[in-house]
């Protein structure tokens, strides 16, 4: 919902401003980038406008909310509010807040957020504030009787006054927060198909980090079924990251899951996400990514109890970041719908056939190297080597 005639979205951003002006600077075109990356991978137009704290998006009425909503599915955007740009005098600031009262307030209760950045202008928020909301009771009064409620209005009108210009607004629609994709190291994200790792993915994401996706194929205990699920959960993930390459790496796990299927039945899931973690830090290596992303939670599964999590943690000397660690699968789930993933997440693949029928829950390091092939972790190093890249 937007005012009449609005031609712009404000752009709000949050852990930007905790920067140094240099690094916040740097950030902020990093988001205006990725920006118009998103636009223009939709087909939206829109102009990006490099302000200080508050980018714009210059665009038509016709496109200001598909406009918003590109704006929104940028990491390090707090929230994106299409809007209607007046001058700062008082009077045009007052019309433009009665027309939008006309043709959006039919009823219920209303408030007026208004703020003002700059102090030499003849009129205070305070003053701005009642001013409005008179103009916008002027505005309806012959239609319905208004009513304001400043703690939990039906509907908020926005007015926000910078130095030169002023928006009216009616919604502030939320991002996903966070700080720019780019801003941070590359990572690689070992994606199965299921429900968590797309998930941990975007979350590393939106921390900043573009993600390489990696998928070990498992050969008979995959399948075309299960790969096709990883790759349309990369390709899903690859929409927030138009200007980013998110070819994923086929990592050949086939031989070595069914050796371990065939010698190991206790600690086997443990030596397969060590063949996983040692894989993917040879892949690292190759790119220089300076980490490993996975969509591991404390407890959720029995290879992920704590002290599994430290034993198979081992393989690596790469940092494995885990951001789903404390999260309860209720979240992760929402978080899924939330970005896309989830349908496809979810098919049955059949790959729980690796899983032993008796599971190990507090492994040691020795014993379990005593039992996993002695060449495991040169396997994953080979298999790492013979990767290819596949589009999503």
């Amino acid at each position: 919902m937007h005012p009449p005639g609005a031609d712009t979205v404000l752009v709000r951003h949050g852990d930007l401003n905790t920067k140094s002006n240099t690094v916040k600077r740097y950030m902020e075109d990093l988001l205006a980038e990725n920006i118009e990356a998103l636009l223009a991978d939709r087909s939206v137009p829109g102009e990006v406008e490099r302000r200080w704290n508050r980018p714009l998006i210059h665009t038509s009425e016709d496109a200001v909310e598909a406009a918003t909503d590109a704006a929104t599915d940028a990491f390090g955007v707090v929230s994106a509010s299409p809007a209607l740009t007046v001058s700062t005098e008082q009077a045009r600031i007052l019309e433009a807040v009665a027309e939008t009262a006309r043709e959006h307030y039919d009823g219920g209760t209303f408030a007026v957020d208004a703020r003002r950045a700059d102090k030499s202008l003849p009129y205070d928020s305070e003053d701005l504030a009642r001013d409005a909301g008179n103009a916008i009771w002027e505005a309806v009064d012959d239609e319905f009787e208004p009513a304001v409620d400043l703690d939990d209005p039906d509907l908020t009108f926005g007015i926000e006054v910078r130095a030169d210009i002023a928006f009216v607004y009616l919604e502030q629609v939320d991002g996903p927060g966070g700080l720019p994709l780019g801003s941070q190291e590359p990572v690689i994200a070992l994606v199965s198909g299921g429900i968590d790792s797309p998930v941990a993915a975007y979350e590393m994401m939106k921390r900043g980090s573009p993600v390489v996706p990696a998928y070990v194929a498992l050969g008979d205990y995959g399948g075309i079924d299960h790969e096709a699920r990883a790759m349309e959960t990369v390709r899903l993930l690859s929409a927030y990251a138009p200007n980013f390459d998110m070819q994923a790496y086929r990592v050949p796990g086939g031989e070595t899951v069914a050796l371990l299927v065939e010698e190991m039945e206790q600690g086997r899931m443990l030596s397969l996400r060590r063949f996983f973690y040692r894989a993917a830090e040879t892949l690292a290596e190759r790119i220089d990514a300076d980490g490993i992303v996975t969509g591991e939670a404390a407890g959720q599964k029995s290879s992920q109890t704590i002290r599994n999590l430290g034993v198979t943690s081992r393989a690596t000397r790469l940092p494995i970041h885990r951001p789903l660690l404390t999260r309860d699968k209720q979240y992760i789930v929402a978080q899924a719908r939330e970005i896309g993933t989830f349908t496809d997440s979810t098919i049955d693949a059949g790959c729980n056939r690796v899983t032993p029928d008796q599971v190990e829950t507090n492994a040691r390091l020795k014993p379990l190297l005593d039992a996993e092939p002695d060449d495991l972790l040169e396997r994953a190093e080979d298999a790492a080597a013979d990767a290819e890249l596949v589009d999503p």
